[in-house]
């Protein structure tokens, strides 16, 4: 349980997630996978990173009973800093980053895909941000890299989720596949990335950061400002102890 790093093969690194149930991620899992990241891409042998995880979904959010048994905002400040930690880590990565998706990517699953160079996702993917149903905000900055702005504002008021086969027509899922294929299918665009030179390949990605029209950075922690307005309004409570009284669990 927790993140792993491996190198299935030459210039492809692959960092995955693992914290069963549903991959709701406490505090020290989003700076674990931030430094997991960084680390993989500060390797001068890398030349592309693979995103992914194991169990039923990739990623479920930040873990909301850590942070209602936590007295006061320790555990809303830890998962608000290292969410932005590990977003960043993925956007900033030197090499291109692929996020394998299968199942379920929610809340902060939407953050790290968002900010991926590449998204593969199983049949069965769903994306989508339930913020609203959990006391939060944060991250249309990154729905809106996934889907035209209309529909990011609907998915987004309406907690709503779009599937992998939707995203995939809206050009943001470079493909669909099986489920018992989705490594293999990352794994083959990583290949085809790693193929090339190692250092223009750098070069591309910061070139490419650089006409960025939006600012992640800035954008992301914008919205975040909203969440803490609500938490000190009582707003989120609210909302997460209801999470938590109908099981607290997304799948």
């Amino acid at each position: 349980m927790g993140v792993s790093t491996t190198a299935p093969e030459a210039g492809v690194a692959v960092v995955t997630v693992d914290f069963p149930p549903v991959n709701a991620l406490p505090v020290h899992g989003w700076y674990a996978l931030a430094a997991a990241v960084r680390g993989a891409g500060a390797d001068p042998a890398v030349r592309c990173v693979v995103l992914t995880a194991e169990g039923r979904g990739f990623n479920a959010g930040v873990d909301i009973k850590e942070m209602q048994r936590t007295e006061g905002h320790q555990a809303l400040l830890g998962a608000n800093r290292g969410c932005a930690e590990a977003f960043a880590a993925v956007y900033d990565c030197p090499v291109p980053v692929v996020a394998a998706v299968q199942g379920f990517c929610l809340g902060g699953g939407i953050g790290l895909v968002g900010n991926a160079d590449a998204v593969v996702a199983s049949e069965d993917a769903e994306f989508g941000l339930p913020e609203l149903d959990r006391g939060a905000l944060g991250a249309a900055t990154h729905l809106a890299r996934l889907v035209p702005q209309h529909l990011m504002r609907a998915l987004y008021y309406t907690a709503r989720t779009a599937t992998a086969g939707e995203l995939h027509r809206h050009g943001s899922v470079w493909r669909v596949v099986p489920r018992t294929g989705l490594r293999a299918a990352a794994l083959e665009l990583a290949r085809e990335i790693a193929a090339k030179d190692g250092e223009l390949l750098r070069l591309a990605k910061a070139a490419i950061n650089g006409i960025d029209p939006v600012d992640v950075h800035r954008s992301y922690r914008f919205e975040q400002g909203f969440t803490f307005e609500a938490n000190l309004g009582g707003l989120s409570d609210r909302h997460r102890d209801a999470f938590l009284a109908r099981g607290g669990e997304r799948r």
